[in-house]
């Protein structure tokens, strides 16, 4: 992995959690993660040692609320990345409240989202 890609990690990505993720989803899935890839069952193993390193880098940035909102905001953000659809699930919140609309209630939105992906889909 070249430093370009290392400076933007997608946290959502190692931890294999939605963008929308519960604090407890993330928590499930850190430990996962952390015991499959702890490096004492990989004796040796630089590469092992490396993604363990991810997942709780992922992971402290993930679970703490305040780091999670400067990384959802600051975080990579570039299109190119993402599909349509992670794209929209990761920036729905700050799409919806855009100029101040503070838009509450996206389960109209959110489903309108899920018929025209089922179109895209298909």
């Amino acid at each position: 992995m070249d430093s370009k890609d290392e400076s933007h990690k997608d946290y959502y990505k190692v931890l294999e959690v939605d963008y929308d993720a519960t604090e407890e989803k993330i928590r499930l899935n850190y430990r996962r993660l952390a015991l499959k890839w702890h490096p004492d069952k990989h004796k040796g193993d630089n590469a092992v040692t490396a993604k363990f390193q991810d997942i709780n880098e992922a992971y402290t940035v993930l679970s703490d609320p305040a780091k999670r909102i400067d990384y959802d905001l600051t975080g990579n953000c570039e299109i190119d990345k993402y599909t349509l659809r992670e794209y929209l699930t990761r920036f729905k919140g700050m799409i919806l409240t855009s100029n101040g609309l503070g838009i509450t209630h996206t389960s109209i939105w959110s489903r309108q989202l899920m018929e025209t992906n089922e179109y895209v889909d298909k």
